[in-house]
């Protein structure tokens, strides 16, 4: 992990010194839920975080939550639940808590969409969803969660049929509800950071290339994917419940940070960051 230099800036942002950056270990295994060991996998950054929160916020943190599903699988159209992590995860959380005034569990769970206990955890994230199939309870469960506050992320897929099924599985959801793009002026994208553009933030080794070449997009899928697209769902008063980042690849720039200077500073810290903190933001004061 490496300073970020723009992500100081920010009204919210409390102070650290550049030897946070250096107090990093290896994550030792724990619960079969946790983020940090729901499967086993190489961590492609160089380093993980760790950190603790003062026992009298154990109960008051925000959790990032992950969602395991059944289908899909490694297609053309998506790939696995547990693409990017542990790292994603506990990147993104570590930079939360370090780049603002909020608690974060440095244990991030995995959950099932029919878990008793998702409506405990305000955000659920989503990944590589192009070839996901939602069953009837998870359909059933994916509403209520929605209705009653709940926030859910969907993010790195590309091209038009992981789109189309993206939209057709929510539909199951929200039969009388559309996806809309949102709209650069939308409060999402003014707090902590100002986000003025939808940035694309590839996987690593075309990230990497990106440098010579000036190709971010992945071109293995069907049809346009050099634009980058960040549609909504809103309930009946107007708050976003879901938001779908197609084209785009935040998983990766909270994963590799650590991977590349060039990667690091183009992608992580310009584009994937700003934009997983708002979005969490955006839950946690709605």
């Amino acid at each position: 992990m490496k300073p970020l230099r723009h992500l100081l800036l920010v009204v919210l942002v409390v102070a650290v010194t550049a030897s946070a950056f250096a107090q990093w270990r290896r994550r030792g295994r724990g619960a079969s839920d946790s983020i940090r060991t729901a499967r086993e996998l190489d961590q492609h950054s160089t380093t993980t975080p760790t950190w603790e929160n003062p026992a009298a916020f154990k109960n008051d943190v925000f959790t990032f939550a992950r969602i395991r599903y059944d289908s899909g699988g490694w297609g053309r159209r998506g790939g696995g639940w547990a693409t990017d992590m542990p790292d994603s995860d506990l990147n993104l959380s570590f930079r939360l808590q370090q780049m603002t005034s909020m608690r974060v569990d440095p244990d991030g769970r995995v959950l099932s969409l029919t878990d008793p206990e998702l409506a405990d955890f305000p955000f659920i994230y989503i990944v590589e969803p192009g070839n996901l199939s939602f069953s009837e309870d998870e359909v059933a469960a994916l509403r209520a969660y929605l209705l009653n506050g709940g926030f859910l992320m969907f993010d790195d897929f590309w091209g038009d049929s992981a789109w189309d099924n993206v939209e057709a599985e929510m539909k199951r959801v929200f039969p009388d509800r559309s996806f809309f793009e949102l709209p650069l002026e939308h409060e999402l994208y003014q707090r902590p950071f100002t986000i003025k553009s939808k940035g694309q933030v590839p996987a690593i080794d075309q990230g990497v290339e990106s440098q010579f070449s000036g190709i971010t997009w992945e071109q293995q899928h069907d049809g346009d994917t050099r634009t980058v697209h960040h549609r909504g769902l809103s309930d009946d008063q107007g708050r976003l419940m879901v938001l779908a980042t197609h084209n785009t690849d935040n998983g990766d720039g909270w994963e590799r940070e650590g991977e590349s200077d060039y990667y690091f500073h183009n992608f992580s810290e310009k584009i994937a960051y700003p934009l997983g903190i708002n979005i969490i933001f955006y839950v946690m004061t709605h």
